[in-house]
Formats: C-alpha cells, structure tokens, sequence
C-alpha cells in the first residue's frame, strides 16, 4: 500500500511540470491531472442533466474522464448489492464516493489485483465473466466499465500472466452480458461502456461500432435502455450524436505511436448503455 502512496505522491510533485509541458497523456502528472478531472465530474455532477459537457472538459484525458461520473450519475442512491465487472472501480478516489461507497460492493476480475480495499469491507472474485459461477438473481447493480472489449481477447499484455486468456474471439463478450443479466434481481440496473467508433479487433481489445453495440442490447433483451455518446475533439470531451463517432479510432499508448494531432489519450469515442433487467 505505501509503493502506491509514494508513487501518487511522486506524479502529485510532477502535476505542475506536466502542464507547463503541453498536458501531454500518460506523462509524469497525467494521473494527478485524470484524477482530478474524474473527481469534478463526479462532486460537480458533470453528467446529471445530460446537457453539454464544460468547455475543456477533460481536456488530454482518456475515456475515464466521462465514464466514470456517468456511471455515478446513474447509480440509485442506495445501490444496494453490486457487482464490478472488470475491477475498474477498483481506486480508493472512487471508492469513497457516494452513492458507491454506499454499495455492498463485489468486485469480479481475472487475477489478483496488486492494490486491495477489503478493509472497506469489499469482495474480490478472481474468475472468468463468461462463467461467474455466482448464483442467478443476487445483484441490484452490474457495472462493467471499458471491460467487455476485452473478453475473449488476448489478456495477457495487461491483466493476467495467464496464457489461456491469449485469445482472439471477439464474440466472447456475448456470454458475459448474458451472465450479467443472469446474475441481476429483475428490475436491476446494468451498466457498460464501450469504446466505440469504426469498428476493429486489436490484439487485447475491440472497438464497438452500432451493430455490435445493438447486438450488447439484444443479447441483454432489457425492459428499457438507453445509450449516451461522448466524443473527444482537440479541446476536450463532448456529448455526440452515435454519427458523429461513426469512424473514431482509437490511442494506443501500448504500440509506442506517437500521439496524435489532437493528443487523444485513448478512445475517441465511448458509449454508455444504461439496461434495466
């Protein structure tokens, strides 16, 4: 636990050096500068009214930037019993916020995560989404952030050293919505986000585009949906129609390309899909 309090404290120290430099992504300062614009997304309610993002928002920032407050502002007050698929909910920054730190949280992943809060009093499953072997009916909510773009695909760049999960099916994210659905009570709340422009398969993970992500909705079979769209342009994170996102690529800080023009951090397109089960 002190490595990453010395390592937050370290990029604190570089914040002020990261913008004198341009802002530049996934450089010295970039996590203090992430952190703190996810944070006033969230305590702001960024999200809330679905009206336009503030100018700059998110400016260099990678997709976290609107995924996270919007999946806090769908969240019910109290969410009850509540399921992490894919453990990116897994930083104490968020963990301390309401309404999720009002949740009985589980979190589900592949292995073992190096930073832990069971202290807080959460649940950590190690498995495969595709096969929770949880009992059906048991969560309120399920959360999956930037996760199902990944299952099937080769995990082992990132999140597991396990060579089983060097994969290329990109259907496989089929079973693990079908599981989400399963394990939810009726009327639960089921909550994804993609990245989401011309559609691809890149080694570890896959860009959605509208048939795939019609395909989410109908695999899942809702009482209700709806679907939020983000954009990022040179100065920052915007609402979108799904069009104007139709052709987004994607960042990939892991092929060790240069940034792009518009010092995109990552997806330049995300959608957000709300279901009720």
């Amino acid at each position: 636990m002190m490595r990453f309090k010395i390592k937050e404290l370290l990029d604190a120290l570089f914040y002020p050096c990261y913008v004198a430099l341009g802002r530049k992504p996934w450089r010295l300062g970039y996590y203090t500068a992430k952190k703190r614009v996810i944070c006033a997304g969230i305590d702001g309610r960024a999200m809330t009214d679905g009206g336009a993002l503030p100018a700059g928002y998110g400016y260099r920032i990678d997709e976290r930037a609107v995924e996270y407050p919007w999946l806090f502002s769908r969240l019910p007050e109290n969410p009850g019993k509540m399921l992490d698929a894919g453990s990116a909910l897994n930083h104490a920054f968020l963990l301390q916020r309401a309404p999720l730190a009002r949740a009985e949280l589980t979190i589900m992943t592949l292995a073992p995560e190096k930073r832990c809060f069971w202290h807080k009093g959460i649940s950590y499953i190690f498995g495969d989404l595709r096969d929770t072997q949880l009992a059906s009916g048991i969560f309120d909510v399920v959360a999956s952030v930037s996760t199902i773009e990944h299952i099937g695909l080769d995990n082992t760049l990132l999140y597991t050293s396990d060579v089983l999960k060097k994969e290329n099916n990109p259907l496989d994210f089929v079973p693990a919505v079908k599981e989400f659905k399963r394990l939810l009570k009726p009327g639960g709340l089921c909550l994804i986000t993609v990245p989401y422009g011309r559609r691809g398969v890149h080694g570890w993970y896959q860009v959605f585009d509208a048939a795939l992500l019609e395909h989410v909705i109908s695999v899942f079979s809702p009482i209700s949906h709806s679907v939020e769209y983000f954009a990022y342009r040179p100065d920052g994170w915007q609402r979108c129609q799904a069009s104007d996102i139709a052709d987004a690529e994607f960042y990939d800080i892991h092929t060790g390309a240069p940034c792009g023009a518009d010092y995109a951090a990552g997806a330049r397109g995300v959608a957000c899909l709300g279901m009720v089960a």
